[in-house]
C-alpha cells in the first residue's frame, strides 16, 4: 500500500511538471506575437527577426540598409533559404540601445542550440549597427548569423579572381 502512494506521489508530480511545461510553452509563445514599433532600433531588429521566422522575406528585406554590398532581393532570399536549418536552432535576446546621431548599437546575445535534448546551446554576446536613412527610418546595416549574410554589405569580400596570365 505504502508503495502505490509513493508511485503515485512520483506519477502526480511528473503530471504537474509536464502541465507546468505546457503552460510556460505557450505564455512564452504569446509574447513573441506582433510587430513592435519600428520608431526604436530595436523594433525593427525585432521585427526584421519575426518577418523571417514567418518566412516574410519581403518586409524583412525592407528593413535592409542602402548601402554598398546590399544583397539583390534574390540573394537576400536564398542565403536566408540556406541558412534555415542554423536560424531554426537559434534566437535572440535583445538587450541595451546605444543611440548616436545617424547610428544605433543594439546588444544581442544569440542562444545557439544543438540539434538534440542531450546537445549543449552555448550564447554569443554580439551587436546589430542600424543607421537613418533619409526619411529619417531606421535600416539595419549589421547583424549576427544566422540572421545576416557573411558577406553583405562588405564588397572587399568579394572580389573578382584575376586572370592568369597566359590562359
Amino acid at each position: 500500500m505504502g508503495k502505490d502512494r509513493f508511485l503515485w506521489g512520483i506519477l502526480l508530480g511528473i503530471a504537474a511538471l509536464a502541465v507546468l511545461a505546457v503552460i510556460l510553452f505557450f505564455a512564452r509563445q504569446s509574447g513573441q506575437e506582433g510587430y513592435a514599433s519600428e520608431a526604436a532600433p530595436e523594433g525593427v531588429v525585432r521585427n526584421y527577426v519575426l518577418s523571417l521566422e514567418g518566412k516574410d522575406f519581403q518586409r524583412a528585406y525592407a528593413y535592409l540598409g542602402e548601402a554598398e554590398g546590399k544583397p539583390s532581393y534574390e540573394r537576400f532570399r536564398q542565403d536566408l533559404m540556406t541558412m534555415q536549418m542554423e536560424a531554426s536552432r537559434a534566437s535572440l535576446q535583445i538587450g541595451e540601445v546605444q543611440v548616436f546621431e545617424r547610428e544605433a548599437v543594439v546588444a544581442l546575445v544569440v542562444i545557439r542550440g544543438g540539434g538534440g535534448p542531450f546537445e549543449d546551446t552555448w550564447r554569443e554576446q554580439t551587436s546589430a549597427l542600424l543607421e537613418r536613412d533619409e526619411a529619417g527610418d531606421w535600416k539595419i546595416v549589421r547583424l549576427p548569423t544566422p540572421y545576416w549574410g557573411w558577406d553583405w554589405y562588405n564588397p572587399q569580400l568579394i572580389k573578382p579572381v584575376p586572370a592568369v596570365p597566359g590562359d
